[in-house]
C-alpha cells in the first residue's frame, strides 16, 4: 500500500486458527488448512466471497483448531495479524485440504468472541498501522534513536550476503524504501527466529518495545554469519593454494602444460572481443555483445554456461548484419536466363522481370512475398533457385513438410538446455549474406501441436511492414529481414491460414500440356538423364512420337516427374546395352569380326532386327545410335498403364464424365448411377463429402420437378422418379475421397441419361455448380480441369458461362483443340450433352371446368 494511505480493517473479522507458524504484519505467510472449521471458513468466506472485504480474514496464532465441530473452541490468543487471502489451492492428496497463501496487515485484539460456528467470528480492535506514528515529543526522540540504530545493524546484515543475489539486491532497496516502523516485523519474519520469538514480537503493540526486542535478534544473526565466514575462510584460502600450484604440474600424456592451455584459451577470448569489435553489427547487438562478453572473462570454463555463451557470441559475430551481395538488374539477360532454365511458366518470369525493372529504379525496395501454388513436379523449387541465379544472390531452402514446432522459426530462448536459433537465423548464417533468395518449401503441409503454431510464427516473417526487426527467441536482438526474397510453395492454398495467405501474393503455376511437356523432355529432362547415366546422344535417340507415347500411355499427371522417372528407366535399359557391347568389343576373340557385316540391333517401328543364325552374331555390339520407338517402350517399360477408357466407359445410359480439381491438378471423373425397385431411397457411394452429397440431392430434386418437361419416368411409367425406385449413385474410384460443389451438373446430366435412356456424347465432360432453380454457377481450378480433359482426349468441354475469363489463362493450341460450351442453366448442359440436344415437352394449358 502507498505511503500515507492507512489500513482500516472491519471491526468483525471471522478467524482462521494456526499453531505451526505466526503471521506478521507485512509478510507473507503459506499455511494448510484441513481442520473443520478452517476448512468451513474457506468454503464460505474466501471461496464464494465476491468482495475485497470478503478476503480480509484473521489470523489468530499459537491455538488449535479442534479437529471435530462438537468440540469447544480453546483459549484464543488474545493478539492476531488481520492478513489478506492472496491465494486459495485445493488438494484431495492425501487428504482434503486447502493452502492459503496470506499476507500480514496489521495487528488486532479480540474485543468479544461472537460465533463459534460453522467458524468463529470475533469482534476486534485495530491495534497498530504501517503507517502510524506515535505524537509524543520525548518518546519520539527515543524512538528515532532505536530506529537508527535498529537500521544500522540492518544494513550491516544485508551487505554481510552476497548482493549479486536477486532476493539480497530486493531487500537492501526494502530497506531504504520501506517505513522504519515496517521493518521490526519484516526482518523478524526472514531472519533466523523461533515461533516463540515471533510471537513475542506479534504481542508487543508499542512501536518502542518491538525496536528493542527485534535488535538482538538481528545482532545474533551477525555474529552467527561472522562466525560462518570464519570457519569457511580457511577453506577457500586452501582452495586459492591448490589453484596457485596446479598450473606448475603438466600433463602425463603430452607436451603442452595447462598453462599454454589457459593462454591458448584466453587469446581465442581476446580474438573473440576483436572480431566483436570489429564487426558490422548493429549498436544494439554490439552492446549486448559485449555484456556477455564481460561475463564470459569472469566465468570459469568448466561452467556449462561458458560454452553456451561462447557459442552465442560466436553466431553473433558470424551473423551478415551488413554484409550482402549486389543485384544483377540486367533485364535482358535474366529473361534468356529464365527461359534457358524453364520452359513456359510466363507468369513467375514476368513477375520476376517486374521486380528487377523496380529495383533499377529503386535500389532500397523491400523483398517481396511470393507464394508460387501448384500441383506437384511443376518446377515451383526449381524456378526459386533459378531466380537467385538470375539476381546473383544466394540460394537457402528451408523445407517446412511436417514442421510442428514454432521454435523452428523463432529459435529457442538461451535457458533451455541445447537451445539454438531459428531456421531463418540458421539460414542467413549459412549463405553469409543478407539479402539470400529464402525458399519456403511446402508451406501448405505446416502442422500445429504443443509446441505452438509455426504458421503463426511466419506471420512476423512474410510481413514486409514488421521483418525489418525479425526478433529470433535465441538471439533476443532485432534482425534486419527486408532484403530478403522469401519465396514459398504449396500444393493449394486451402490449408494456408488466411492470415498468412494475406500476406504473400500467392502465383498459380498450372499443370503443363503435352506439348510443353514434349519440349520440357526434349530441353531439360532428356540431356539431365544422359548425363546423370554416362550417355550421348550418339548413343541413344528418343523421337517426339515415343516422347507423346510415355505421356499419355504411361504418365497421367500435371507435372513433369513420372515423365523424368520414365526417362530415367530407358536410359538405364539403354546403358545396359551399351556396357555389353563394350565389354564384347574389348575380347580379343572377337577382333576378327568384319566391320561390314550387317548385325544392326535398330529398334524401329513396324520391324523387327533380321533373324540371326550365327551365335557369334549375337554377341555383336549394338550399332549407335540406339532408337527408342513405342515397340522398345513396351519392352523397357511394360504395359500401358493408362488407356482412352472414355468410349468403353459410356456405351451404356446413366454414366457422364466431370471434371475435378485436386492438388495434384485437374483429374477426369466418371459418374455412375442405376435405378432398381424400392422404396424411394437415394444412395451415393464412393467416399464423399458433405458438399457433394448436397449437390446430389438438388440434382434429384431439379430433375423430380422437372420430370414432367423432359417426359423423364421411372421404371413404372410415373413422372414421379422416386416411386417404388431406389437409385444410386457411384463415383469411381471409391478409396479416394471427394468433395465440392463442382459435380452438379455432372450428377444431373447422369441421371437425366439414366431416366431417359439415352448416352450422354462419349466426348463431352463438364464441371460446376447447379442452384435448386437449374442454374449453373461458377466454379474454381478451370485451367487444370480443362488439360486434363486435353490429355484424357475430350474434345468438348461445358463449363459455367460465368468462367468464360478462365479461358484467356489457357494455351492457344488447347482451346484450338476443344471445344467449350458456356451454360448458364441446366437447359443449356442437358443440350450440349447429349446428341441432338434434349427435347422439352410443350406446355399446353388446359382449363378444366369446375361446374
Amino acid at each position: 500500500m502507498a505511503a500515507g494511505s492507512a489500513i482500516q480493517i472491519p471491526t468483525r473479522l471471522p478467524l482462521l486458527l494456526t499453531h505451526e507458524s505466526v503471521l506478521l504484519p507485512g509478510s507473507t505467510m503459506r499455511t494448510s488448512v484441513d481442520s473443520p472449521r478452517n476448512m468451513q471458513l474457506v468454503r464460505s468466506r474466501l471461496l464464494k466471497g465476491t468482495s475485497l472485504r470478503s478476503t480480509i480474514i484473521g489470523v489468530i496464532p499459537n491455538t488449535s483448531d479442534p479437529t471435530s465441530d462438537c468440540d469447544d473452541l480453546p483459549n484464543l490468543h488474545r493478539i492476531g495479524t488481520a492478513a489478506l487471502a492472496v491465494q486459495v489451492v485445493g488438494s484431495n492428496w492425501p487428504k482434503p485440504h486447502y493452502t492459503l497463501l496470506v499476507t500480514g496487515l496489521c495487528r488486532f485484539q479480540i474485543l468479544q468472541l461472537l460465533k463459534e460456528k460453522p467458524y468463529p467470528v470475533a469482534e476486534v480492535q485495530q491495534l497498530d498501522r504501517l503507517e502510524q506514528f506515535t505524537n509524543d515529543h520525548k518518546s519520539e526522540e527515543e524512538l528515532g534513536e532505536l530506529s537508527e540504530q535498529f537500521y544500522k545493524y540492518a544494513v550491516q546484515l544485508v551487505e554481510m550476503l552476497d548482493l549479486s543475489v536477486p532476493a539480497v539486491a530486493k531487500l537492501r532497496r526494502l530497506l531504504d524504501n520501506l517505513p522504519r516502523e515496517a521493518l521490526p516485523d519484516i526482518l523478524t519474519s526472514i531472519i533466523r527466529t523461533t515461533n516463540q520469538e515471533k510471537l513475542q514480537i506479534l504481542d508487543a503493540v508499542r512501536l518502542e518495545e518491538r525496536f528493542k526486542m527485534t535488535i538482538p535478534l538481528l545482532v545474533r544473526q551477525i555474529e552467527g554469519l561472522k562466525l560462518l565466514q570464519k570457519t569457511r575462510k580457511p577453506k577457500q584460502d586452501d582452495d586459492k593454494r591448490v589453484v596457485a600450484i596446479r598450473p606448475n604440474r603438466r600433463i602425463s600424456h603430452g607436451s603442452i602444460t595447462e598453462d599454454e592451455e589457459e593462454e591458448e584459451d584466453h587469446d581465442d577470448v581476446v580474438m573473440l572481443e576483436k572480431r566483436i569489435r570489429t564487426s558490422s553489427m548493429s549498436e544494439q547487438a554490439l552492446k549486448v555483445c559485449l555484456k556477455e562478453l564481460k561475463r564470459l572473462k569472469k566465468m570459469p570454463q568448466s561452467m556449462p554456461e561458458y560454452a553456451l555463451t561462447r557459442n552465442y557470441l560466436e553466431l553473433m559475430v558470424e551473423l551478415p548484419w551488413n554484409k550482402s551481395t549486389k543485384d544483377r538488374l540486367e533485364i535482358r539477360a535474366a529473361r534468356i536466363v529464365l527461359d534457358n532454365d524453364h520452359y513456359a511458366m510466363e507468369k513467375l518470369k514476368k513477375r520476376v522481370l517486374e521486380y528487377l525493372a523496380v529495383r533499377q529504379l529503386k535500389n532500397n525496395l523491400k523483398g517481396p512475398i511470393l507464394c508460387f501454388v501448384g500441383p506437384p513436379g511443376v518446377g515451383k523449387t526449381s524456378v526459386g533457385r533459378s531466380i537467385a541465379k538470375t539476381l546473383g544472390r544466394e540460394f537457402h531452402r528451408i523445407a517446412l513438410g511436417g514442421v510442428c514446432d514454432q521454435s523452428d522459426i523463432r529459435g529457442h530462448r538461451r535457458t533451455y538446455v541445447g537451445s539454438m536459433p531459428g531456421r531463418i537465423i540458421n539460414g542467413l548464417k549459412t549463405v553469409g549474406v543478407n539479402n539470400p533468395v529464402f525458399l519456403l518449401d511446402e508451406v501448405d503441409k505446416l502442422a500445429k501441436s504443443l509446441q505452438g503454431d509455426p504458421a503463426a510464427a511466419l506471420l512476423e516473417v512474410l510481413d514486409p511492414e514488421q521483418n525489418h526487426s525479425f526478433t529470433d527467441h535465441y538471439l533476443n536482438i532485432a534482425f534486419d529481414l527486408s532484403q530478403v526474397l522469401f519465396i514459398a510453395t504449396a500444393n493449394t492454398t486451402a490449408t494456408i491460414p488466411p492470415a498468412l495467405l494475406d500476406r504473400m501474393e500467392v502465383i498459380q503455376v498450372p499443370g503443363y500440356t503435352q506439348e510443353e511437356k514434349i519440349e520440357i523432355a526434349h530441353r531439360h529432362l532428356i540431356p539431365k538423364q544422359l548425363e546423370q547415366h554416362g550417355l550421348t546422344p550418339q548413343q541413344i535417340q528418343i523421337p517426339q512420337v515415343t516422347t507423346l507415347g510415355i505421356i499419355t500411355r504411361y504418365t497421367r499427371e500435371a507435372g513433369v516427374r513420372a515423365l523424368d522417372r520414365k526417362l530415367g528407366a530407358i536410359c538405364r535399359a539403354v546403358a545396359v546395352k551399351v556396357a555389353e557391347g563394350q565389354h564384347k568389343e574389348a575380347k580379343p576373340d572377337r577382333a576378327e569380326v568384319g566391320e561390314g557385316e550387317d548385325c544392326k540391333e535398330h529398334v524401329t517401328e513396324g520391324a523387327k532386327p533380321e533373324s540371326i543364325s550365327d551365335t557369334a552374331d549375337l554377341a555383336l555390339p549394338p550399332e549407335m545410335p540406339i532408337l527408342i520407338d513405342l515397340h522398345a517402350l513396351k519392352d523397357i517399360l511394360g504395359p500401358p498403364m493408362y488407356d482412352m477408357e472414355v468410349s468403353e466407359r459410356l456405351n451404356q445410359p446413366g454414366v457422364a464424365i466431370g471434371l475435378a480439381w485436386t492438388p495434384l491438378g485437374g483429374e477426369i471423373m466418371f459418374v455412375e448411377a442405376s435405378r432398381m425397385d424400392g422404396e424411394g431411397q437415394l444412395t451415393l457411394t464412393g467416399q464423399l463429402g458433405d458438399v457433394m452429397k448436397e449437390s446430389a440431392h438438388l440434382a434429384i430434386s431439379w430433375l423430380r420437378s422437372n420430370a414432367k418437361r423432359y417426359q423423364l419416368t421411372n421404371a413404372s411409367g410415373s413422372f414421379d422418379l422416386l416411386d417404388n425406385t431406389d437409385i444410386h449413385l457411384h463415383f469411381p474410384a471409391g478409396a479416394v475421397t471427394k468433395d465440392g460443389p463442382s459435380a452438379g451438373v455432372t450428377i444431373v446430366t447422369c441421371l437425366a441419361s439414366l431416366f431417359s435412356g439415352r448416352l450422354v456424347c462419349s466426348d463431352v465432360a463438364m464441371t460446376g455448380e447447379i442452384t435448386l432453380r437449374g442454374l449453373v454457377l461458377p466454379v474454381g481450378g478451370i485451367k487444370d480441369k480443362v488439360l486434363a480433359a486435353h490429355r484424357a482426349g475430350l474434345k468438348r468441354i461445358i463449363i459455367p458461362q460465368r468462367n468464360e475469363k478462365d479461358l484467356e489463362e489457357i494455351a492457344v493450341h488447347v482451346r484450338q483443340d476443344l471445344t467449350f460450351v458456356l451454360a448458364g442453366c441446366l437447359d443449356e448442359v442437358l443440350n450440349a450433352a447429349f446428341d441432338g440436344g434434349f427435347a422439352v415437352k410443350a406446355r399446353v394449358e388446359h382449363l378444366n371446368s369446375k361446374l
